[in-house]
């Protein structure tokens, strides 16, 4: 495998290119050299190339994350704030990791250069016991029968002696190994000075030089144990710098975690704020309230944003401005000749103009019925209306459910009086967190829905009840009750089902509509239950509205 990079300052001046790097050529590089570290130049030159690239993509991603000049200290985008978030957050940890590999590349070189100071010591050591038994061999044979060849031999294994004793001395010994490594070569030195100075024809006492080389043997045998000492204590070395890097490592990941989880919370907290802000805004439009201006602040997208919800918020000013205003002017075009066409039914009604015949009669009564219908129907569709703006917003108190119940029946005790129908309330005595007003609209709705389709005589039960999730309520009938392919439509605003077309019920449709969305505005559900015979309505709604726990938490 080969490295490409970027040329080194070398070739920039002349000299060629360093070559890349391959297996081989790492291996041949590995020399040992004291004092001098163990590195070669292409390592270098990758590095220079990889800084060179990494501010390169550093510079790009300063310059798209760059505060935008509406938002102050915000990048320009909620992704620009996004790869900022995620640059502080891994940054810590990349730092870690290059900490790391740096020093293990340390460790690594450290590694190879004492297993080379202690091949070198090993190799060393036993030339210098080969050539110190050379010597003792040559000493021997010279002290017996001196003759000009073994001397030569001997000056040969002399200088030998001394390359090899030259080359353990610039190994990384300590002060022991030194002397005795020393004192090996002045025992060496004595006896080569013994036999070749000797004068001609003098003879060579053959004990003395048996003492001297033995002990130089002696010597050079114990210098073996240099190379062992040397590899014991490179082997402390990597062991103990092991261990600091360990150390420094757990502490250094220690700090990047905290680094990271701090930057991880703040950034949280920074990308939240306007994600809330939009939130409130757009639950604040949803409970049509139009008043309060819209404000995000963030990056230039979000901000961006905000501005269109405001824009949308002032055009939905706009419009509901624009629909009471509509609803103005069609109540006074309407009601205007509807009252006239009213006055006019009741003044021929009462025969002021004059006496009316039978069939005279009978058309002015169905005339006036229709306008007093009609009338009813205009003012219907007018609360409507006005109700639909009413229902997203809440005026929520406690409610205590059972008097809320009764006297919302016993408003309609006369009508019920009157068809002869029984109404029958049995509450538990719970509570909740809700508008008042809306949830008698709601029971009273659902209590006069009941008496128009329930017949003479029948009776009419509201029951309200306490549960784990909340509030119940029941009105049953003993009515015709509601079809089931018409279980979900009876809840549209103008529809009338078949028990309406009949005759059996009058009104514009629009009672169960309101009751269904003021449910729906306490984060509630109605719907109806199957019964046979009658009519079963049930609500249930939460103790404290999904709304007023939003606008508790915002």
């Amino acid at each position: 495998m080969r490295l490409k990079c970027c040329r080194s300052s070398g070739s920039r001046h002349g000299n060629p290119p360093l070559a890349p790097i391959t297996p081989f050529a790492a291996t041949a590089a590995i020399r040992y050299r004291p004092g001098l570290p163990v590195a070669t130049g292409a390592t270098g030159g990758n590095r220079i190339c990889f800084m060179k690239l990494g501010s390169r993509l550093l510079k790009r991603i300063i310059g798209s994350v760059q505060p935008s000049p509406r938002t102050g200290r915000f990048p320009r985008s909620f992704l620009g704030l996004l790869i900022t978030g995620f640059m502080l957050v891994a940054l810590p940890l990349v730092a870690a990791l290059l900490w790391s590999a740096w020093n293990t590349e340390l460790l690594a070189k450290r590694g190879t250069r004492e297993v080379l100071n202690a091949a070198e010591a090993a190799r060393a050591s036993r030339s210098l016991v080969n050539l110190s038994g050379s010597i003792e061999r040559l000493a021997n044979q010279i002290a017996v029968q001196p003759d000009a060849e073994l001397l030569a031999d001997l000056g040969r294994a002399h200088a030998g002696f001394g390359q090899v004793a030259a080359e353990l001395l610039k190994l990384q010994l300590d002060g022991e190994q030194i002397a005795a490594l020393k004192r090996t070569i002045e025992r060496e030195r004595a006896l080569h000075e013994m036999l070749t100075n000797t004068p001609s024809g003098a003879r060579l006492d053959q004990s003395v030089v048996l003492k001297e080389a033995y002990e130089l043997a002696e010597s050079a045998a114990g210098v073996v144990a240099i190379s062992h000492l040397l590899a014991d204590r490179g082997v402390e070395r990597l062991q103990t710098n092991a261990v600091e890097v360990r150390q420094h490592l757990v502490s250094l990941i220690g700090l990047a975690a905290a680094w990271a989880l701090g930057t991880a919370l703040v950034l949280a907290r920074v990308i939240a704020r306007p994600i809330a802000q939009l939130d409130r805004a757009i639950r604040r439009l949803g409970r049509a309230d139009f008043q309060h201006p819209i404000h995000v602040s963030g990056p230039a997208d979000l901000v961006q944003l905000g501005e269109r919800l405001d824009w949308l918020r002032r055009r939905l000013t706009e419009l509901e401005a624009e629909k009471g205003r509509f609803l103005q002017h069609l109540s006074h075009d309407l009601k205007t000749p509807l009252t006239v066409l009213r006055e006019g039914a009741e003044l021929l009604h009462d025969q002021v103009a004059g006496p009316l015949v039978a069939q005279q009669r009978q058309v002015v009564a169905m005339l006036r019925e229709s306008s007093i219908k009609l009338q009813t129907m205009i003012e219907d569709l007018l609360d409507y209306q006005r109700t639909l703006h009413s229902a997203a917003t809440l005026d929520a108190e406690s409610v205590a459910l059972e008097p809320l119940l009764r006297e919302t029946v016993r408003a309609h005790g006369l009508e019920a009086s009157a068809k002869g129908q029984r109404l029958v309330v049995e509450a538990a005595p719970a509570l909740l967190w809700a508008d008042p007003s809306k949830l008698r609209s709601v029971v009273d709705n659902l209590v006069g829905n009941a008496i128009k389709f329930t017949p003479p005589g029948g009776t009419i039960t509201v029951l309200g009840r306490e549960g784990a999730g909340g509030v119940q309520i029941d009105v049953i009938d003993t009515g015709p009750g509601v079809p089931a392919e018409e279980r979900d439509a009876v809840f549209d605003a103008f529809f009338r089902g078949r028990a309406g077309a009949a005759g059996r019920g009058h009104g514009t449709g629009l009672g169960l509509a309101i009751a269904r969305d003021f449910v729906k505005a306490h984060g509630g559900h109605i719907e109806v239950v199957p019964a046979a015979p009658g009519g079963h309505f049930r609500v249930a709604l939460p103790k404290r509205p999904k709304s007023t726990m939003a606008e508790g938490a915002t």
